[in-house]
């Protein structure tokens, strides 16, 4: 049986799919910026020496790390409800699932990133008799972020990609409206692969300027 390709009939869809990217992107953008805050102050956590506070981070952190995205999504928007007796709306269940999830992922790289400085930068400021605050924000934390861009980064362009998985709750993302185009047109090579192109034309130029980005860290690195 010969399949006959028609990406004609996607033109009528145009202001759909459009509407799918720009939904995919905010979502993007608000579940980074929130994933950022929640991974600062994870990763802060995680710095403490007090086993009080370390455990229930650990336990929440591995939590997130391993279990399914999608398995949280569903779980948070269909179970959460059900045992606090409270409406969670499709949106705040989409963003704040993907914003802990992206989260506890940053707060590794925070962490791994601080603690990689070396001992001596950590010995000369406190010689320098600067508060623990001080010495984080005006030491530590300025060498740290160079080497945490690049898996900053990485886990970003990871995150577009996750967002598909809100369509599941009918979050009208892109893959959503592939979905709705699908069950009008009946045309679901045409539709997903118009799709899939549109996700790479987003992805493929973020991975690029991220490994532009890695590359001239390390050559700066040698540098120095």
């Amino acid at each position: 049986m010969q399949y006959h390709w028609d990406f004609s009939v996607l033109t009528r869809y145009e202001p759909l799919l459009w509407r799918g990217v720009l939904v995919t992107l905010a979502y993007t953008v608000g579940s980074v910026l929130l994933g950022l805050v929640v991974g600062l102050l994870l990763g802060l956590g995680r710095l403490s020496k007090s086993r009080l506070l370390n455990i229930p981070l650990i336990a929440l952190i591995e939590v997130f790390r391993c279990t399914p995205l999608l398995v949280q999504i569903i779980w948070i928007y269909y179970a959460l409800p059900v045992l606090l007796h409270i409406q969670i709306p499709a949106t705040i269940a989409s963003v704040g699932t993907l914003s802990m999830y992206t989260g506890v992922f940053y707060a590794e790289i925070f962490r791994a990133g601080i603690v990689s400085i070396e001992a001596g930068q950590w010995d000369a400021a406190r010689a320098l008799g600067l508060s623990r605050w001080r010495m984080m924000r005006l030491v530590i934390l300025p060498q740290a972020v160079k080497r945490m861009v690049p898996p900053f980064v990485n886990q970003s362009i990871t995150q577009l990609k996750n967002t598909s998985l809100v369509s599941v709750i009918a979050v009208p993302d892109l893959l959503y409206q592939g979905t709705q185009i699908t069950a009008d047109t009946y045309r679901p090579l045409e539709v997903y692969t118009a799709v899939a192109v549109i996700y790479f034309a987003l992805l493929f130029p973020a991975t690029v300027l991220a490994q532009w980005y890695e590359r001239r860290l390390a050559k700066a690195g040698k540098g120095s």
